[in-house]
Order: C-alpha cells, then structure tokens, then sequence
C-alpha cells in the first residue's frame, strides 16, 4: 500500500480469544501492527472488535469468542499515540491489557513531516517492485 502511495495504514480486525489453542494474542497482534507501521515509516490505525460471540450451530455451548478490543493510532516510528481504554500510555508504550471497552481515540499526525521522515530513512529509495513477481507465484518463478 505504502509503495501504491498510501499516507496512512488502516487495519480494521477482529482479533481475540483463539477457542483452539489456551493463548492470550493481544500483544503478538499489538506488536505485528506496530511493525507494519515502523516498516514502513507509516503512521497506522487499528481497530479491533470488542466483547464476546457466542457462535450457533455445531459449536453452540462452546466458550464464547472473546474480542480483545484495544484499538489504537501508531505513530511513524511504531508508537502508541492513542489507543482506546489503555489506563496508562506512556512514552508510546501500549498498554498490554487496555479495558475492555468500546470508544474510539485520535490522534494527530503531519503527514508533511511523516513523508520527509520517510524519504530520510529511505525504506523505499532501495526497493525494486519490478523483482516482486515471483513473490506472487506459488513456485517463486517470474510470471
């Protein structure tokens, strides 16, 4: 998205209790968007369900699905500027169990300075999309 021209990565989810596996996944999820954003030297938002599910059919009287909630703005650099029922941020560092609640936050961001931070890390001045077919194939040949 960034390479097409993208000022602004938005990523709405749905991401919470795994009912397969016993694992909390909130922070690997918090942590990989973070990611998106730095890599890109690309402010991000991310929103996340919140609250439970309880599914019909087969699988009805199953543990709910249980929605982590969180939804939060990313600076540039990866870090937190906002995100939603967080009851501390500091320094850009999220909160690792936010209340689960449902709101929204905001943030502002220069998309002026954000797009000269990025030309200075030059993330994207080494980058040869013409070389990316074979990602896109299953056998990595060019297409």
């Amino acid at each position: 998205m960034a390479l097409q021209g993208a000022e602004v990565l938005l990523y709405p989810t749905a991401i919470g209790s795994e009912p397969h596996a016993p694992i909390n996944s909130y922070m690997h999820w918090l942590r990989v968007q973070q990611g998106h954003a730095a890599a890109n030297v690309m402010p991000l938002v991310a929103s996340n369900r919140v609250g439970e599910e309880h599914l019909p059919g087969p699988g009805a009287g199953a543990p709910p699905n249980a929605y982590y909630g969180g939804s939060f703005i990313a600076g540039s650099q990866g870090e937190v500027m906002a995100q939603v029922g967080a009851k501390q941020l500091e320094h850009g560092h999220p909160d690792a169990d936010p209340a689960l609640v449902e709101g929204f936050v905001t943030a502002t961001v220069d998309l002026d300075k954000v797009a000269v931070e990025r030309a200075a890390w030059g993330v994207f001045r080494d980058r040869r999309p013409e070389l990316y077919g074979c990602l896109a194939t299953l056998g990595g040949s060019k297409a």
